[in-house]
């Protein structure tokens, strides 16, 4: 069996997922009126807004080079189960509000925990996303997308550590 996907749709989903980041780190600066920890998740949101930019530009950049290669070809079905997996939601929804995990929340520990979880449900849609572009298509940019959510984990574990 055969799969193919379309650049434009999968590079969508990689901007939803940034938009889902900018309102979920917004919420979070709303939650905590210190400076010290609205400024953090501000800066983090300003991050996302970034890898929303930068994904757009590979999206724009990609739609020429589509004609050429037209669709990615997945003769053995992985990258299609693993996106339909992420796309059906059983890793993560793109289209759900993310603030919606904040119902029950009050502490900046049970925001930085979903917080850590958000961003490592993107690093692995992200790597995914990776494998399925050619060399030469934009990998390379996506791994620095990678490198940097997996600074915000490493951003967030830290300042989890220092409520601990």
């Amino acid at each position: 069996m055969i799969f193919m996907f379309n650049i434009d749709e999968i590079f969508e989903m990689a901007e939803q997922i940034e938009r889902n980041g900018v309102v979920f780190y917004n919420k979070a600066a709303e939650m905590f009126p210190e400076y010290t920890k609205k400024n953090i998740f501000l800066k983090l949101a300003e991050m996302e807004k970034e890898h929303e930019k930068r994904f757009h530009q590979m999206r724009l950049d990609l739609a020429n080079k589509e004609r050429e290669i037209s669709q990615f070809l997945d003769p053995q079905g992985e990258a299609a189960a693993y996106l339909r997996a992420m796309v059906s939601g059983k890793v993560f929804d793109a289209k759900l509000d993310p603030t919606t995990r904040f119902n029950q929340v009050r502490s900046l520990s049970e925001v930085l925990r979903i917080a850590i979880d958000v961003e490592k449900d993107s690093i692995i849609f992200y790597l995914g996303l990776k494998e399925m572009i050619p060399q030469g298509l934009g990998r390379d940019k996506i791994g620095l997308i990678v490198r940097e959510e997996m600074s915000h984990v490493t951003i967030l574990s830290d300042l989890l550590e220092k409520l601990s």
